[in-house]
């Protein structure tokens, strides 16, 4: 007599070492959880490190601003309508070390935003749940 396996068919189970679906171009995500950018260089093998950063979105910013720089207005981008453009496009001559510092500091300079605009968003970490409330404080708030 054949036995029957009590596990779940393969369609049912949870699925824990399944790759994250992949939101942007030119991003992945690390096993701890910090995003990460890079771009392979036309014509070559290497890639540019367009550096690590807390959200996605920075990552792919700093994506979109490389491959500006690399490929013109021709560049398949994330946030199209967001590129900030300093003069016109197709910066051919741009060097890899350079191309990686103006990816980053658009990287940097949105991780920035993003983190303060958690920070506003933050209510009390711990109240004291002990005190009686004071004349001064209210729910309507």
């Amino acid at each position: 007599m054949a036995s029957i396996s009590s596990s779940p068919p393969l369609s049912a189970r949870p699925l824990k070492h399944q790759r994250p679906v992949k939101q942007y171009r030119g991003v992945r995500m690390r096993k701890w959880g910090k995003w990460v950018a890079e771009i392979r260089e036309p014509n070559k093998r290497s890639r540019i490190w367009l550096g690590s950063y807390t959200t996605a979105v920075a990552a792919a910013r700093a994506y979109d601003t490389a491959v500006f720089c690399l490929r013109g207005r021709s560049a398949r981008l994330n946030f199209p309508e967001e590129l900030e453009v300093e003069g016109e496009g197709g910066t051919e001559g741009m060097s890899a070390d350079l191309i990686r510092k103006k990816a980053t500091e658009v990287g940097a300079r949105v991780d920035a935003l993003v983190s303060q605009q958690r920070e506003k968003r933050r209510v009390v970490k711990n109240p004291d749940l002990n005190r009686p409330p004071s004349p001064h404080s209210s729910d309507e708030d």
